[in-house]
């Protein structure tokens, strides 16, 4: 599984790159804050959404530490899809939310 680490993701953002990040969390987790643009799909709606993903972009996995993101990205990369799993998720994201 191919990784990146939030201050990575932070970087790119900064530098006005236009990433698609997927949040995993569940709604309640995500209403206490997200990075930015980032969409939210639980993990369990991966497997019935993954339809509206392309698999021609690149995706950004987060969730709270890492865990069900890396999931998320095995199940994903398996399927053909372009994933990154961010390195313990939001406990070590230092950059804004939403």
């Amino acid at each position: 599984m191919k990784t990146i680490t939030p201050k990575e993701v932070e970087e790119r953002l900064r530098a006005g790159e236009s990433l698609h990040i997927i949040d995993v969390r569940e709604p309640e987790e995500v209403a206490a804050g997200k990075i930015p643009g980032a969409v939210n799909i639980p993990l369990g709606l991966i497997e019935f959404r993954m339809h509206e993903l392309d698999k021609n972009e690149e995706y950004i996995l987060v969730c709270r530490s890492g865990g069900r993101s890396g999931r998320a990205a095995e199940f994903l990369d398996s399927r053909g899809y372009r994933v990154l799993n961010m390195t313990g998720g939001m406990l070590a994201w230092e950059g804004p939310i939403e």
